[in-house]
């Protein structure tokens, strides 16, 4: 079989293997559709937090069932599954967070991912397709982990929610805490993908900060209140630090994005404004289960998010293409028939 690999830094391999066989309880999938995260593009570049090279990466992923014995799977079955695996010992596993395990090793990130023809993985990971298609499996992991960082902030109709950047997570937040009811305003430099949000997702209001004062624009937006929650995903570090003067008083600010420096903000008006300050990492099997629920009752539409397809033969010649914000890139698929 045929596989990619980040052998290091900007460099793209396409090498070939042995198809794996699974050992007891493992499965064995055919990968259809591969998801362009923005976890690739930082290991690309070289800015990914727990990172080693080489690897190969991938972890939004669509996949055929192959073999295995899996409890009510079989060949051909359409299946996408977690990419988190947990320990099942450690203090997060055992109050059931098994997203912020302590030993967690997630497919394409800390143990080679799904860039290649075939993968095996353990059984216990599996989810059935629901019938839904290779497209839309490939998207729910990056929806699950949008509507984890909604849950973590507890959005409710209430809240004014700024989510600042408006990348395919950002896009799942927005869509999320629409569905929870609230007012969201989105942050972004890229004006094709703040158009995107108010006219395909109905954002209720967008700010670019190359055009306006965000503090400003936000104060008018909410009549002087500011946001009850900040969700960042831009993985900016001084989009991040700057972010605590959007918090409302009793607001939120959940870091859904990840960088590798500090944090940095004044400690008295945190203080002042009793915030609440969390991370959002990964996603739990409830947030999965309530995608694919979404999807399938239509309050999600993802294709639509799919502007760029590539194949896998022509993904390392592509990659600079879709990862660059001048050709309008929403979400790129890597298709594998």
């Amino acid at each position: 079989m045929k596989y990619i690999v980040c052998e290091k830094p900007q460099e793209f391999l396409l090498k070939e293997t042995s198809i794996p066989e699974p050992k007891e309880g493992e499965v064995l999938l055919k990968i259809k559709r591969i998801g362009i995260c923005g976890t690739d593009i930082h290991a690309f570049g070289g800015t990914q937090p727990y990172f080693e090279y080489p690897r190969i990466l991938g972890h939004e992923l669509a996949a055929e069932y192959v073999k295995g014995n899996a409890a009510g799977f079989k060949p051909g079955d359409k299946v996408t599954f977690i990419p988190y695996f947990n320990c099942g010992k450690c203090v997060a596993c055992r109050n059931g967070l098994t997203n912020c395990c302590v030993n967690i090793k997630v497919f394409g990130v800390h143990i080679d991912g799904g860039m290649a023809e075939y993968v095996s993985i353990p059984e216990q990971y599996l989810l059935h397709g629901q019938g839904l298609d290779y497209d839309e499996l490939a998207l729910v992991e990056p929806l699950a982990i949008a509507a984890h960082g909604v849950r973590r902030a507890a959005v409710k109709a209430t809240d004014k929610v700024l989510v600042m950047g408006a990348g395919p997570i950002g896009i799942g937040l927005i869509q999320f805490a629409k569905i929870a009811g609230a007012k969201v305003i989105v942050m972004d430099i890229n004006d094709y993908r703040l158009n995107f949000c108010k006219e395909q997702l109905q954002a209720d209001e967008t700010i670019n900060p190359l055009n306006d004062d965000v503090a400003q624009k936000l104060a008018e937006l909410t009549n002087g209140d500011m946001a009850n929650v900040v969700i960042d995903a831009t993985g900016n570090q001084k989009v991040m630090n700057s972010a605590f003067n959007y918090i409302s008083h009793g607001g939120r600010f959940v870091l859904v994005g990840l960088q590798k420096g500090e944090l940095s903000f004044s400690h008295p008006d945190f203080h002042k404004r009793e915030s609440t300050l969390m991370s959002s990492r990964n996603a739990t099997i409830e947030d999965f289960e309530y995608v694919m629920k979404c999807l399938k009752e239509g309050k999600i539409d993802p294709k639509k998010y799919i502007t760029h397809r590539t194949s896998f033969d022509e993904m390392i010649t592509d990659f600079g293409n879709l990862i660059d914000p001048k050709n309008n890139v929403i979400k790129a698929l890597i298709e594998i028939e």
